[in-house]
């Protein structure tokens, strides 16, 4: 269960990422992981974790529609997180 919340957590951080890529992302939720701590208790993100989230931008919609991913994506800390680190929420 509770890596399953991890890597939910991951995904919602994904989804506020922000960046351009130039070469293939593989979307993957778990690379969120160095953020699980700034969604769960608002601590602040750490430098890893604003890379993270704007490596994994153009995953968040996919994330988004995956039903288990969408409330970890779009919640409000994720949101916050995302906007910290720059990367403002995708609409999809």
């Amino acid at each position: 269960m509770k890596a399953t919340f991890i890597a939910v957590c991951t995904l919602l951080v994904l989804l506020l990422a922000k960046t351009e890529v130039t070469m293939a992302v593989t979307c993957s939720p778990t690379q969120l992981s160095p953020c699980v701590s700034a969604i769960t208790t608002s601590s602040p993100p750490s430098t890893l974790c604003c890379s993270k989230i704007k490596e994994q931008k153009p995953c968040l919609c996919q994330y988004l529609k995956n039903p288990n991913l969408k409330k970890f994506v779009s919640s409000p800390n994720a949101m916050k997180v995302a906007s910290t680190c720059g990367t403002p929420f995708p609409k999809c």
